[in-house]
């Protein structure tokens, strides 16, 4: 029997992709002057706007990003538990990341979706979070960092035995983070790849996330 809960987060799918779609990293920049689509790496996101401006700025996109998926995330649970949360949580994803307003081309994913699974898998999200900032400050590379904790959720809900949903909602966003850092993975290649606030080219799609 299908809940009211469910049909009320299926109903908010649409707001939720418009949630989704906020131009953090663009609205943050702007007020520098910045516009983050032509400039750095051309990416709308944290990485590009502290490259760019600065790590307070940077740090806001950031948390303000991370906001968009719990938001989304927390009303789906609230709603209709996990199930509505996992909904309205990729629904978020997909409008950060497929943007209409921008002809599709939004960020990488990954600060919004590390929002969703934050309501949904704390405990996870808490972990791979500072496995995440080893890497980055390690490397100097956030490129990496995401694309090694996009893989390794997923195989995590896996070996805490999470359910068929939960398996195939972290599969299907790994999936579109890792993809999404395509034109990364091929600069890190190259040894192209811009390190984390390091370099501040003016050039857009100079590298880096």
């Amino acid at each position: 029997m299908i809940s009211t809960g469910l049909v009320l987060c299926l109903a908010l799918i649409p707001a939720a992709y418009a949630l989704g779609m906020l131009p953090s990293a663009r609205l943050v920049a702007r007020r520098s002057g910045v516009d983050i689509a032509k400039e750095g790496s051309g990416n709308p996101g944290a990485s590009n706007v502290i490259r760019l401006v600065g790590w307070r700025a940077g740090l806001l996109v950031l948390a303000l990003d991370v906001g968009k998926g719990a938001l989304a995330a927390g009303v789906g649970l609230a709603l209709d538990d996990h199930r509505g949360a996992l909904i309205l949580g990729v629904a978020a994803v997909v409008g950060h990341v497929f943007p209409i307003t921008t002809r599709f081309r939004g960020g990488k994913g990954v600060a919004t979706a590390a929002g969703v699974m934050l309501v949904v898998f704390p405990f996870v999200v808490v972990v791979l979070g500072v496995v995440w900032v080893i890497i980055a400050k390690g490397l100097h590379k956030a490129s990496i960092a995401s694309v090694v904790v996009a893989a390794l959720f997923p195989i995590i809900v896996i070996l805490r035995g999470g359910g068929a949903l939960d398996i195939s909602v972290t599969c299907a966003l790994a999936v579109v983070v890792i993809g999404r850092h395509y034109s990364n993975i091929r600069r890190l290649v190259k040894g192209e790849e811009l390190g984390l606030g390091g370099g501040t080219t003016r050039k857009p799609n100079a590298g880096g996330e």
